[in-house]
């Protein structure tokens, strides 16, 4: 019997309740009504800043380096920038979006992309990627 089998909560879409951790330093901040605010923002940031104890702390004493603030999909923004010869996107909330930094060698590269797209297939999910101009 491990540490997680006394648990009773069924896995529920991607989540897995037997494969979560413990995790010291974490911080949520959201509205009941799904409206997004600054003011969630800044109660994030506020968050990071305050949980100094977190393994994740570094070089950025500001934010805390290595932490993040996860926020809403901007679908509009997403919707109005598609390209045309990109497949329509799914309705608000039946989508993800995710931030991959690769090697900058063009082998590891491609083959980092392609363990994403194998790992991603394994579970379900397409992948469609796209390159930000930055």
């Amino acid at each position: 019997m491990n540490r997680h089998s006394a648990r009773t909560t069924a896995p529920s879409g991607p989540a897995d309740p037997f494969r979560e951790r413990d995790s010291c330093g974490v911080g949520f901040v959201a509205r009941l009504d799904g409206v997004s605010t600054h003011e969630i923002v800044e109660d994030g940031l506020r968050i990071l800043t305050n949980l100094e104890h977190r393994g994740a702390v570094g070089g950025d004493r500001g934010t805390g380096d290595g932490a993040g603030v996860m926020l809403a999909v901007p679908d509009r923004f997403f919707r109005e920038r598609r390209r045309e010869d990109a497949p329509e996107l799914p309705e608000p909330g039946d989508y993800a979006v995710g931030a991959v930094f690769l090697p900058p060698e063009p082998a590891r590269a491609e083959s980092c992309r392609r363990e994403l797209e194998r790992a991603a297939a394994r579970e379900g999910c397409p992948v469609q990627i796209g390159r930000a101009h930055v």
